[in-house]
């Protein structure tokens, strides 16, 4: 095998996708103090994702450094996959994030997340698997760009989304042996519809990706084609699609609507605000009709402000009153 055809190393790989990612996403030469991994994990956290800076207000905080390791090792798994442009280097970078939540747990953490999340881990005696089975979506969505059945949309989500929910039950000291089943399957339903709500808020822009996550045989049977959606424009069987599937990501959100009943008070109010965010982005689909390819829907900024008036004014009503409505619609 000649230079011209011979494959790249995994060290060529990795070098690659570290210049195509921010300098501060790579292993540093010197491990750096807790306080530092802290401080590092807390400016990721609260520059890159508004909500979760929003979410936070309503923690003790004693826990937000645990929630801010927790975002960090999510956004930099997320953007080890979905930021490089290139399968195999993201595969490489994944791979080696991996071997690093193995130190981590082997006590031999080098990067400031680790190092920062050694000690969630600690605390909050959080295991392995939920951090590692993120790591499996991120992997399959190199892949995996098509989902025959809805079955396997949520099989997706339970490597993708639902290990997120159980990270937060840990992390507010959530998870007992006698309530744990049941409250990661409440967690798990309004993880699932949470990813839901967002594929199909962003159905266009997955497409630019090569990526449908709208099962193909609900695709089949309303009459829609990857064709339909290169198209952009749509048309009555995309909305009736559309709407079958907004209707059935409420449905998981309002089976997952108990939980925030059987979570104290502090996370009760962001689970609160999350579910009303998800269900807000169901009906910004709706008001546009369903047509979430001429442009994207989203929540207004006034919108948000207003919801997260709402979860800090239950701070002040009775718990019971802290859930929607029995209709598990949004006020």
């Amino acid at each position: 095998m000649n230079a011209t055809t011979a494959q790249p190393t995994t060290e060529e790989l990795l070098a690659r996708g570290w210049a195509a990612l921010p300098p501060g996403y790579r292993i540093p030469e010197v491990v750096p103090t807790l306080d530092e991994a802290r401080a590092y994990c807390r400016q990721l956290a609260e520059s890159h994702y508004e909500n979760f800076h929003v979410a936070t207000w309503f923690l003790p905080k004693p826990l937000r450094p645990h929630f801010h390791s927790i975002y960090a090792y999510c956004r930099i798994s997320d953007d080890l996959g979905d930021e490089v442009g290139d399968r195999d280097v993201a595969l490489a970078l994944l791979d080696l994030w991996g071997r690093e939540l193995d130190a981590c747990y082997e006590g031999r953490a080098r990067h400031p997340v680790f190092v920062a999340l050694a000690e969630t881990i600690r605390a909050c005696n959080v295991p392995k698997e939920p951090f590692a089975d993120l790591l499996v979506a991120f992997r399959q969505d190199q892949t995996v760009t098509r989902y025959a059945t809805m079955d396997e949309v949520l099989g997706y989500c339970r490597y993708s989304a639902n290990p997120v929910g159980r990270l937060v039950l840990y992390a507010c000291g959530e998870v007992s042996p006698e309530t744990k089943e049941e409250k990661f399957r409440l967690s798990d339903a309004t993880c699932t519809a949470l990813q839901l709500a967002n594929f199909w808020q962003d159905v266009r822009v997955d497409f630019a990706k090569d990526r449908i996550y709208l099962p193909q045989d609900d695709m089949r049977r309303f009459g829609v084609s990857d064709e339909t959606i290169a198209g952009g424009v749509a048309t009555p069987e995309f909305r009736a699609l559309m709407r079958y599937e907004v209707d059935y990501a409420r449905s998981l959100f309002e089976r997952g609507l108990p939980l925030i009943g059987r979570v104290n008070r502090d996370l009760a109010l962001d689970l609160d605000l999350f579910s009303r965010g998800g269900l807000e982005i169901l009906r910004a689909i709706e008001r546009c009709d369903y047509d979430v390819l001429g442009a994207r829907p989203s929540i207004a900024k006034r919108t948000k402000f207003a919801l997260a008036l709402r979860a800090l004014g239950g701070k002040a009503l009775p718990f019971l009153r802290l859930g929607p409505k029995p209709t598990g619609k949004l006020a």
